[in-house]
């Protein structure tokens, strides 16, 4: 890191490491670093290595981006990591010799990817998920037979979590070639649930392409498909294939439709905690925020439903970051729509704070903020500022 940047990225780590009321001890601490290090990259007297800047901002509780200070910078990051990742999925049936670690130690950096897609930290997936992949692959092909069942299983969970990048930053071919792996890795799993969770990330293909209604029937099939146990995986697995096949169905202007999967997605949520199944979180305060989507998906009057729901409550902060700021996006939306100009903006402005790069990037937050600067003069200022991290425009 440039000396002139190591100043303002350290005034940056002390400003949030304040607001989330930790001494320069804790944060050292919990990062992982040497409390001496710490204070000489808030006085700006020494640069951060990629891994320093992921473990302070992990420590804190902020994504990457809110350290760097700068959208180019994270998105660099971001897109650099792009041809990695596709090389290393054009060569899943012969991957490149190399180390494979244990499928214990395996299991542990996966889980900890997860954890960063349930927190919208696109840098960290980047980064990491590309080596990640390559040495699940080795792992696959090298597996003894008992160990190939979970060796496929956590496949499917990286190239999930790297999913996760490639769609929500617009590489949507790319994100169709891993959804493509992963339904070529679920078999070896031997897992009926896993056959749900990539039925309900395929369903993202059919988003991309506008195919909202070859995308309900393959939800359709995978809904027959799915396992009818009454165990709270089960359930959940079911319930989180009608949340999706609502908000598909609402994007299709099947009222219908949307109403049925979003009644059974009501129904379903009640019989289970509120919790991350199968990398799905699901329960009763996921399908509030998809009934949200569904009524923003449908639009016109079906607006009111969505203000209806989000006028006494708000997402609890157990949900993972991008469901959460996902429902201040189609609030916002929804409140645009029906004349609410400033409380849209106020959640976008929620949205940002919750997740940033999954806000930066969605398409209806830039269209948004292009509508209200049109509407709002008198938050012109704040309104540019809000366009111009986000691009809106380009």
């Amino acid at each position: 890191m440039p000396t002139e940047n190591a100043r303002a990225f350290g005034k940056r780590v002390a400003y949030h490491r304040r607001i989330a009321r930790m001494t320069q001890q804790e944060l050292a601490d919990a990062a992982g670093v040497h409390v001496g290090t710490l204070r000489k990259i808030e006085r700006g007297a020494r640069g951060a290595g990629d891994g320093v800047v992921e473990a302070l901002a992990a420590a804190i509780g902020v994504d990457t981006s809110r350290l760097l200070g700068s959208r180019d910078r994270a998105d660099a990051r971001v897109h650099a990591a792009m041809p990695s990742l596709s090389a290393v999925i054009a060569a899943y049936d012969a991957p490149d010799d190399g180390p494979v670690r244990p499928l214990a130690e395996l299991r542990t950096a996966v889980d900890e990817a997860v954890t960063w897609r349930l927190a919208a930290q696109y840098v960290r997936i980047a980064r990491h998920l590309p080596s990640l992949i390559g040495e699940l692959t080795r792992a696959f092909h090298l597996a003894l037979a008992k160990e190939r069942a979970e060796t496929a299983s956590l496949l499917v969970s990286a190239l999930r979590t790297a999913d996760a990048v490639a769609y929500k930053c617009g590489a949507r071919d790319l994100s169709a070639r891993l959804v493509d792996l992963m339904r070529w890795a679920v078999p070896h799993a031997s897992d009926p649930l896993l056959d749900a969770t990539v039925a309900y990330v395929r369903a993202e293909t059919f988003f991309a392409a506008r195919a909202h209604v070859p995308g309900l029937r393959a939800l359709h099939t995978a809904i027959d498909n799915a396992p009818t146990g009454q165990g709270a995986t089960a359930i959940a697995a079911l319930g989180a294939l009608h949340m999706r096949a609502a908000v598909i169905a609402g994007r299709a202007r099947l009222v219908e439709a949307a109403d049925h999967h979003l009644a059974e997605a009501l129904r379903l949520g009640d019989a289970v905690p509120e919790d991350v199944y199968q990398g799905t979180a699901f329960g009763p305060d996921s399908v509030r925020i998809h009934e949200v989507s569904v009524a923003v998906s449908l639009g016109g009057d079906h607006a009111r439903r969505a203000l209806a729901v989000a006028n006494d409550w708000d997402p609890p902060r157990s949900l993972p970051a991008e469901r959460r700021s996902g429902f201040h996006i189609d609030l916002a939306r929804a409140q645009l729509w029906s004349g609410l100009a400033g409380d849209a903006y106020e959640s976008l402005k929620a949205a940002r704070h919750i997740a940033p790069q999954h806000t930066r990037d969605h398409p209806w937050v830039r269209e948004d903020i292009a509508t209200l600067r049109r509407l709002r003069r008198g938050d012109a200022a704040s309104l540019s500022n809000f366009a111009e991290w986000c691009h809106a425009g380009e």
